[in-house]
C-alpha cells in the first residue's frame, strides 16, 4: 500500500463504483448531516473562486455531543466508498471541526462559533446551492 497523495485531482477512485467526483462526495456528506439532524445546511460551490477545493459544506449542531456525531457521520459515509478525509482539525473541542476531503471541505460547528466565524459572508462570492439538490 503506498503513501496517498495529498494533492491528488478532483476524482477520487473508489473500487467500488468506478469514479467518484467532488459533487458526488458533496452529496454523500449533505445526506450523512442531513440524517443526524444538521441545522441550517449550507452548501456552497467555490470552484470558481478558489482553488483550495470545490465544495464547502457548513453545518451546526445543537450540543457537543452531536457536533462530533455529525462528523462520524459523515467519515463513516464516505469511508464506505473509501473515501477519508486528508485533515481533521477540532474533534475534541467540538466547537468547530473542520473536516477535510480535498475536494470537499465540511466545517461542523456550535450554534455560537458559527455565528462568531460566519464561514458563508466569507465565501459568499461561491455559488449557494440547496441543500435539496443534493439530497435524496
Amino acid at each position: 500500500m503506498g503513501i496517498e497523495d495529498p494533492f491528488q485531482e478532483s476524482i477520487h477512485l473508489d473500487r467500488k463504483a468506478g469514479i467518484m467526483t467532488s459533487k458526488e462526495m458533496a452529496k454523500i456528506a449533505a445526506s450523512a448531516l442531513d440524517e443526524k439532524k444538521g441545522v441550517d445546511l449550507r452548501i456552497i460551490d467555490i470552484s470558481e473562486v478558489s482553488i483550495m477545493t470545490d465544495y464547502f459544506i457548513v453545518v451546526s449542531g445543537n450540543s457537543d455531543r452531536q457536533v462530533q456525531a455529525l462528523a462520524d457521520s459523515v467519515q463513516e459515509e464516505l469511508g464506505k466508498v473509501d473515501v477519508f478525509p486528508r485533515n481533521v482539525e477540532g474533534y475534541h473541542g467540538a466547537n468547530w471541526i473542520l473536516l477535510d476531503f480535498n475536494d470537499v471541505v465540511v466545517h461542523i460547528f456550535d450554534q455560537e462559533n458559527r455565528a462568531f466565524y460566519d464561514i458563508e459572508r466569507i465565501w459568499r462570492d461561491g455559488t449557494w446551492i440547496s441543500a435539496n439538490e443534493f439530497l435524496p
